[in-house]
């Protein structure tokens, strides 16, 4: 079924639907949801149930029990829920992390599948998932309704909530699903265009103000740019500690809430280019703090101060436009690798990579993405 996004699940989620009200089978790699098959087997539902959880390959092509004919096929192609991960790897070189589990894809080609996501490629990320499908199969969230309640009324486990926003969907060819479901839809969607519209007059205004307080241009400059050197810094530690602070999240629906807000709809999903960039008012937010530290770190000089700020300032424009067009652009040759080790962060592994203009501060910090491993 290309064009969806089917989860992927592990043989002992598959083999926990044993059950009249949620009935598992599978086929190869292939997981089938017969439970609303039951009633209708002319068999009884008790001769499918005694399968719930296994492979029914054989069973189906078995001459001496009964062989099935193409209509029972038909019947499983339209149960198609997901893939069971299975047990063969890909060998590993040179002590390299093992990545993930093996499914076949639709023609049959063996795929690395990366069991934190789910997912096996970037390309992944931009399938259209089956709306119906992925709320029946995973009992989340329902892209057809404003998701906000539904986070905020679901009763989900911080583990339940963590795996599943940490699973990209796709809505509707990069949509954007409703988030609040009324007037205040509008203050959820930033095209990327408003983020240097709104912040380079501020930040050249800024930076007019400071160089009255500089003898030079050289000096000014400095400053300028040890502000957006310490930006990069700020960064990643904005998107691993604050963004990602998944391990220190509250286990109560408020913690799990703002957790979405801020950066859980962005990895639910990834390739809705109205909610990629910040709204100019959650950033006035978490830069007013900075304004403040860089004046308190700086008391001695409020031009200085007003320096290194508008240089950390024009670093998070670059941040967010970069942000942006790794998702959605065709970039230079030499931007290539920085769209792809930032797509893996999302399709990979979500705990490492926090680096988006440049994975520096992950290779320091010893959580830079190992490369992705190819299958042939």
């Amino acid at each position: 079924m290309p064009g969806r996004t089917l989860p992927t699940l592990t043989q002992a989620e598959v083999e926990s639907h044993n059950s009249t009200k949620s009935c598992y089978v599978t086929i190869g790699s292939k997981v089938y949801d017969v439970t609303d098959f039951l009633d209708a087997h002319p068999g009884g539902a008790d001769l499918v149930l005694d399968y719930a959880g296994k492979d029914v390959g054989a069973i189906l092509k078995d001459e001496d029990s009964h062989a099935h004919s193409e209509a029972a096929y038909e019947v499983l192609d339209d149960a198609l829920v997901g893939f069971v991960a299975i047990d063969k790897r890909p060998n590993n070189t040179q002590g390299q992390k093992q990545l993930g589990d093996l499914r076949m894809d639709q023609n049959g080609t063996p795929m690395v599948v990366h069991p934190r996501t789910g997912m096996s490629c970037e390309e992944d990320l931009s399938k259209d998932t089956d709306l119906g499908m992925d709320y029946k199969t995973h009992k989340f969230l329902d892209l057809n309704k404003p998701l906000l309640m539904q986070v905020w009324y679901g009763g989900f486990s911080k583990e339940f909530y963590l795996d599943q926003v940490h699973r990209p969907r796709h809505y509707k060819g990069g949509a954007s699903a409703p988030l609040f479901g009324n007037f205040l839809e509008p203050l959820s969607l930033t095209p990327w265009y408003v983020v240097p519209i709104v912040w380079l007059p501020c930040i050249a205004y800024g930076t007019y103000l400071a160089a009255e307080g500089f003898e030079t241009k050289t000096s000014l400059a400095t400053a300028w740019l040890s502000g957006l050197f310490l930006w990069t810094l700020v960064e990643y530690f904005l998107h691993r500690f604050l963004f990602h602070l998944d391990h220190y999240l509250p286990d109560n629906r408020v913690g799990i809430t703002l957790h979405f807000l801020l950066h859980g709809v962005h990895h639910y999903l990834p390739m809705d280019k109205y909610r990629l960039v910040m709204p100019p008012t959650l950033f006035v937010a978490l830069a007013a703090p900075f304004w403040k530290l860089a004046h308190t770190v700086f008391s001695f000089n409020w031009y200085l101060g007003t320096a290194v700020y508008c240089g950390g300032i024009f670093g998070y424009v670059v941040y967010d436009l970069t942000h942006y067009f790794l998702h959605h652009q065709n970039l230079p040759l030499w931007y290539k690798g920085l769209k792809k080790y930032h797509l893996a962060h999302h399709f990979q592994d979500y705990e490492l990579g926090f680096g988006v203009t440049s994975a520096f501060w992950d290779r320091i910090f010893n959580t830079e993405l190992p490369p992705v491993v190819k299958t042939k």
